[in-house]
């Protein structure tokens, strides 16, 4: 699978559209409109001193597609609440359709009740962003698919597998395995190591507490091999951090982590630092902090702007957006 390149149409010149950004991620948001050869909406955000946030459009939406990106990172909560703001904003000024664009989807692993009397927080956010008054969400790697069916309105999930994919195969590695973090994560390492062209092996990891895993066996052979690790987040990094550990001490010699959303939550860093990671990849879902590029010099971000980018131009042309990744897997397949 190889990195989308599209042919943009560009859109400049179509009065019917329109895409925000909030907050959380300007600079997505600014690449996504570059890519479409359009201009980034004007907005008025203002933070008070008492925490409310205030937003007025400075841009005409009336019989508008409207789209707004805002991840719904840290700060979650007050990310969250701009989105809403930013929905209602657009609806109480007669947009014809809005939809909320949200490369990372905050509260994505409470998605089920794992014990009593706790909430199913995922679903919530869902039911939030519906009466704000979305019409539609466009969103990529959910840490579980089933989120999808918590709106009742159309989702639009992406992967960025295709732009992780394409820096991977730049590296021209041998002698590599991809590697499951843990068991939940097999079906996601086996379609890259499927794309990749390599083998797959599995931590069997036991998770003790939110924040605390203890990685007990490796699956597979890693033995004088380069790992490769992808998954949809890195949040505290305790799963790549102990799966780091145990494979190096069944003879893995370099490690190349991947994840979508890097959010670098309390002691991430910190462990990262001392796995003594080769190289990492992340996208621009979430943007990273300066501590963590200089304290992860080997961080390097990968963009998915122009993912994004036709994905919005598809959902405004009413064309498919799947079909997006049909043509990524076509075009793999023949060699191209």
């Amino acid at each position: 699978m190889t990195e989308v390149e599209p042919d943009f149409v560009n859109v400049e010149g179509d009065a019917g559209l329109k895409v925000f950004g909030g907050s959380s991620n300007k600079t997505l948001a600014k690449a996504i409109c570059d890519a479409m050869g359009t201009r980034l909406g004007d907005a008025f955000v203002e933070h008070f001193p008492d925490g409310e946030t205030l937003i007025k459009l400075e841009d005409d939406v009336r019989g508008r597609d409207c789209f707004v990106v805002q991840s719904t990172c840290p700060p979650v909560n007050e990310n969250l609440m701009e989105l809403l703001i930013f929905i209602d904003c657009l609806r109480r000024a007669s947009a014809r359709r809005i939809t909320a664009v949200i490369p990372y989807y905050g509260y994505a692993r409470q998605d089920r009740k794992s014990e009593g009397r706790t909430p199913i927080t995922a679903k919530l956010v869902a039911n939030l962003i519906s009466q704000a008054g979305a019409h539609r969400v466009l969103t990529m790697d959910l840490h579980a698919d089933q989120i999808q069916g918590f709106f009742d309105l159309p989702v639009d999930h992406l992967t960025a597998m295709p732009v992780i994919t394409r820096r991977m195969k730049a590296l021209n590695l041998s002698d590599c395995v991809v590697v499951s973090p843990d068991v939940g994560n097999v079906k996601q390492a086996n379609a890259y190591a499927d794309h990749l062209g390599a083998e797959l092996a599995v931590v069997d990891k036991r998770r003790l507490a939110g924040d605390v895993t203890i990685a007990s066996r490796v699956i597979g052979d890693v033995s004088g091999k380069t790992v490769l690790m992808f998954d949809d987040m890195i949040t505290t990094a305790g799963t790549a951090s102990e799966a780091v550990k145990i494979l190096r001490k069944s003879g893995a010699v370099r490690f190349v982590l991947a994840a979508t959303h890097p959010v670098f939550a309390g002691p991430a860093v910190d462990r990262l630092v001392d796995a003594r990671i080769d190289q990492m990849f992340v996208t621009d879902t979430i943007p990273l902090g300066s501590s963590v590029r200089e304290r992860l010099p080997q961080v390097q971000v990968v963009t998915v702007a122009k993912l994004l980018g036709e994905a919005i131009r598809r959902i405004h042309l009413n064309k498919s957006v799947s079909a997006l990744f049909q043509d990524i897997s076509d075009e793999n397949d023949s060699g191209d």
